[in-house]
C-alpha cells in the first residue's frame, strides 16, 4: 500500500489556478455558488452537536481542521463565525494565496503546506472537514485513517464528494466541464469518484460511523446550490468518531 495520499498531478491542476480562488466570476466558481449551502449545513450540524456559543459568535471556541482549504473559501467564513480554524493543502501555491486573502480580511486562520498523513498537530480538532477533496488524492483509504487520527473521540467529520454513477459522468464531467464550461476540462476523474457505499466502508474501518448522508443539486430555477433527497451526483456526509 502506497503511505502517500499526494496526486502530484491533481496538486499540479489546481496549483496553475491557485490566482484564481477568490474571483468569484474565475475557475473556482461553482465552489463559490457552493459554499453558502455547505457552510450552513457544517454551521447547523456543528451547533446542534456542540451547542450554540453565541449569535454572533455560534462556532466559537471549535476547533477546525480544513484539509485541502485551497485559498480559504472554506476556512474563513468558517473563522468569522467564530471557530478556531486550521487549514492544510499539499499545494504550496494555494497555502500563499490564502495567506495573502487573510491579510486583506484580517481574520485568523492557521494555514500549513501540508496533507493529513504529513501534518504533525499540537491538539486533536473537534471537526476535521474533507470537503470535495477525496476524489483528488491518492490511497482513500489512507486518506481518511489519517484524517481520523486528526480528530478527536466524539468529534464530527464531514466529507462532501461526488457519486460514482452515470448521472454524475453525464453532469458532473460532461455537462459542467464540457458543455456549462463551469470546470475546466479535466478537472475530476469519474474513476476516483465513490459510492455513499464504498465511502461509508471506508470510514467504518477507520473509527468513523455515519450521522447522516444528504444530496446537493444545483437548482437552476433559484440559481443556487440546495440540499436534496438526490444523493446520486453531489453528496455531503458526516460522520461521527467513535
Amino acid at each position: 500500500m502506497k503511505k502517500d495520499t499526494i496526486n502530484k498531478k491533481e496538486i499540479d491542476k489546481f496549483s496553475k489556478l491557485a490566482d484564481e480562488w477568490w474571483d468569484p466570476e474565475g475557475k473556482f466558481k461553482p465552489l463559490h455558488n457552493f459554499n453558502p449551502v455547505r457552510l450552513r449545513y457544517i454551521k447547523n450540524t456543528i451547533t446542534k452537536k456542540f451547542g450554540n456559543k453565541s449569535e454572533k459568535l455560534p462556532l466559537k471556541d471549535i476547533k477546525i481542521l480544513d484539509i485541502g482549504c485551497g485559498g480559504g473559501l472554506l476556512s474563513e467564513p468558517l473563522s468569522r463565525l467564530g471557530a478556531t480554524v486550521t487549514g492544510i493543502d499539499a499545494s504550496d501555491r494555494n497555502i500563499k494565496i490564502a495567506k495573502m486573502h487573510l491579510k486583506k480580511s484580517k481574520l485568523h486562520v492557521d494555514y500549513y503546506c501540508s496533507s493529513p498523513d504529513k501534518f504533525v498537530a499540537k491538539e486533536k480538532f473537534d471537526v476535521v472537514l474533507n470537503m470535495e477533496i477525496v476524489e483528488h488524492v491518492d490511497n482513500v483509504d489512507f486518506f481518511l485513517l489519517k484524517s481520523s487520527e486528526l480528530l478527536r473521540k466524539n468529534g464530527l467529520m464531514f466529507i462532501a464528494t461526488l457519486n460514482k454513477t452515470l448521472k454524475s459522468y453525464v453532469f458532473a464531467i460532461i455537462g459542467a466541464e464540457y458543455i456549462l464550461k463551469w470546470l475546466p476540462i479535466g478537472t475530476h476523474d469519474w474513476n476516483k469518484f465513490l459510492t455513499p457505499g464504498d465511502l461509508t466502508n471506508i470510514c467504518k474501518n477507520n473509527s468513523l460511523n455515519l450521522n447522516e448522508l444528504i444530496g446537493v443539486k444545483f437548482d437552476i430555477l433559484k440559481n443556487e446550490w440546495i440540499v436534496s433527497e438526490d444523493s446520486s451526483v453531489n453528496y455531503l456526509a458526516q460522520f461521527s468518531k467513535t
